[in-house]
């Protein structure tokens, strides 16, 4: 690890002037590439006190052991560079996008003498004419054989089309229409490729020209009596229109723009492109990234652009580009953007209307994707093992924690203080194992009293168990009749919990005043991801790229989900409390039954009981015990208007809770969650 103060350059070496500046290590490998409005005030930040930078940034400048700079005129350039020294040397501390998969688009050849249309991957090639990207290839194909028979380009491979020119005979779509069959001199070079640039108008949006020419060419064959030619022209339009419903109308002026939009937690990035061409949605792609350096979302969106748009030149850079933030400084960029395009191009975030309600659909795509990536991720046997070593590695473990137990406190303003506890075994979560706390012991909001008095509640329950037989017989958990595992009769390897320091020395504290000493613990900080030990002054920082870090992270983020899930119930349902909530016996759909009767509770609390009995499965014990419990309830003060002194006879809510009310977010299976 290199002291940065020995390679730092000497006071007035680095000039103050735009520039882009290059990280090396000490084997000459550029590990990272930045730019900078002003080379001498970006540089400087990295030459700080180890203790003032961000975990990312001190790995990388502890990593690298020289850097050097190259001065520019404009900061136009300096991006244009910065993105050239990225694909050159591929720095492992930069954001680096990669593909979630080879997106295939609809390619037209204008670079042949016959233009051909078919699906491409990979680079672009000069000379064509590209449309898409398309979600798959089939799509294309779909699209393709519509068009076709309004204009039949050639779609043949080079070797298909010599033989047919040499035998004289095209192929079957030569014979059905499909294709104008250049290869035997049906249609002359020239027309052929006026067909091919009418099919490039079409595809890039152009469409009202090309049916309203058909439409006056039917009814032009149709005034002739020339029916046949009219119907082939009437379903000539039908097989249009049908190719453009495939592409959905999202905006009606019919605007040229891209929409970008990123979804990002601490360690990953998800960017979803929607790619917008006279109204209509004509592509989309999407990328996943690692975020190895410091990074916001205004400059993960600049790093996009640069990915997006830095082989691109003309009508490929579109009019229009919306993004979620806009980068710092935007000139520059937006500078740059005009360059590749050739004339202006607007660079803004939608704030209304119809351009703002597709960036929230593009939005829930990127976080779909974000989801995936994390589910297939977490789904690898490989990499589960691998997280678990490194996390045994880092916290100095005797074995891989093969049970992780995480717990987290959630309460609003110190108002139904909660908490949850999580079991993640072999890197994959247990749902049935989770539970959920009342705080009991105080009032209040205190985090770390919390903390400590969940973990003293988890354990004293798993000695209890552990206590009743004296030991686990054979080493194997204690089980209900049915087989199942006792609740708390599993003990964990690790316990995390979600916080710094104080939370770790509470949870730590619980464990060892109930003489606990086998059971490791500690604490995720979400602010830096660090993770904090007992009794260490320094956390443990875990590399940028560490699977360890990546399951440590699911298993907190998953208690925070938990937590504020039971939290949020928990308000809901004494917000929504009722009187009839405290009458022993009454179900959920007898309180329903009684407040539909009788339309309120206050209509209720002035009935009689054999008026209550008159409700379907309210008995006279029953009606009496309701009677009872609402004469004791005391209602609610009575609102008074203060310029009349009238009192306000007002309804009380007709809605009731459900003591027996699940966890609301969540699938049915998580609500197996024990409260305790």
């Amino acid at each position: 690890m290199a002291d940065p103060s020995s390679y730092r350059p000497k006071p007035g070496q680095i000039p103050d002037s735009p520039g882009v500046y290059k990280f090396r290590d000490e084997h000459r490998r550029v590990i990272y590439v930045g730019k900078a409005k002003s080379l001498r005030q970006r540089l400087a930040n990295y030459f700080q006190d180890l203790a003032h930078l961000h975990p990312r940034t001190r790995t990388m400048v502890t990593t690298a052991a020289s850097v050097e700079w190259t001065v520019v005129s404009t900061e136009v350039e300096a991006l244009q560079l910065e993105y050239t020294w990225i694909k050159e040397f591929d720095p492992r501390f930069n954001v680096k996008y990669r593909d979630d998969k080879s997106y295939p688009y609809l390619a037209v050849t204008m670079n042949e003498e016959f233009p051909r249309v078919q699906v491409m991957r990979g680079h672009k090639r000069k000379g064509v004419r590209y449309f898409g990207p398309y979600g798959h290839a089939w799509a294309i194909r779909d699209t393709v054989d519509l068009l076709l028979r309004v204009f039949p380009v050639r779609t043949c491979s080079a070797g298909v089309f010599k033989n047919a020119a040499r035998t004289g005979r095209p192929c079957l779509l030569g014979y059905i229409g499909k294709c104008s069959a250049p290869c035997v001199g049906r249609i002359e070079p020239e027309d052929h490729r006026d067909l091919a640039e009418e099919f490039c108008d079409f595809m890039a949006g152009r469409t009202g020209t090309h049916l309203r020419r058909l439409e006056k060419r039917m009814a032009l064959a149709a005034e002739e009596m020339e029916y046949e030619r009219a119907a082939r022209l009437r379903d000539d339009i039908e097989a249009l229109k049908k190719a453009m419903e495939k592409s959905a109308v999202v905006l009606t002026d019919a605007t040229d723009a891209d929409l970008i939009a990123v979804a990002e937690d601490e360690l990953e990035a998800a960017v979803q492109i929607f790619h917008v061409r006279g109204g209509r949605v004509r592509g989309q792609r999407g990328w996943v990234t690692d975020k190895v350096e410091d990074v916001t979302t205004a400059a993960l969106v600049e790093h996009a652009l640069q990915q997006l748009y830095g082989e691109e030149r003309g009508d490929a850079v579109p009019r229009e580009v919306l993004v979620p933030a806009l980068p710092e400084p935007i000139e520059p960029v937006q500078d740059w953007l005009t360059d590749r395009r050739g004339s202006g191009v607007s660079l803004r975030v939608p704030q209304r209307g119809d351009k703002k309600a597709l960036m929230e659909t593009v939005q829930r795509n990127a976080q779909q994707t974000l989801a995936l990536h994390k589910t297939k991720r977490a789904s690898d046997l490989t990499t589960r093992s691998r997280a678990l070593e490194e996390i045994a590695e880092a916290l100095d473990l005797d074995g891989a924690p093969l049970r992780i137990e995480c717990y987290d406190i959630s309460h609003l303003q110190g108002e139904d203080v909660v908490a949850s506890m999580v079991v993640f075994e072999d890197g994959l979560q247990r749902k049935s194992e989770y539970r959920r706390f009342q705080i009991k012991g105080f009032e209040g909001q205190d985090d770390v009293r919390s903390m400590h008095e969940v973990v003293t509640r988890r354990f004293k329950r798993y000695l209890a168990d552990k206590e009743r037989t004296g030991e686990w017989a054979d080493g194997e958990p204690l089980t209900e009749d049915d087989g199942r595992p006792r609740r708390f009769a599993y003990p964990p390897q690790l316990v995390v919990v979600d916080g710094g320091q104080p939370q770790v020395a509470a949870a730590k504290r619980a464990l060892d005043e109930l003489g606990v000493d086998d059971i490791a613990v500690c604490g995720l900080a979400k602010r830096l991801e660090e993770v904090w030990l007992p009794d260490e002054d320094d956390p443990v920082v875990l590399p940028r790229t560490s699977e360890g870090l990546y399951l440590l992270q699911r298993v907190r983020d998953e208690a925070h989900r938990f937590a504020i899930t039971y939290q949020r119930s928990k308000r809901t349902k004494r917000l929504r409390s009722s009187p009839l909530d405290d009458v022993a016996g009454l179900g959920e759909t007898r309180k329903q039954a009684l407040i539909k009767h009788f339309g309120s509770v206050k209509k209720l609390r002035s009935a009689t009981i054999d008026q209550i009995q008159e409700v379907p499965g309210i008995g006279r014990k029953t009606a009496e015990t309701i009677a009872v419990a609402l004469a004791q309830a005391a209602p609610a003060a009575p609102a008074v208007n203060t310029a009349t002194g009238e009192i306000m006879e007002e309804e009380e809510p007709a809605t009731t809770g459900s003591p027996g009310e699940p966890v609301s977010a969540g699938p049915s299976h998580e609500r197996r969650g024990q409260e305790t």
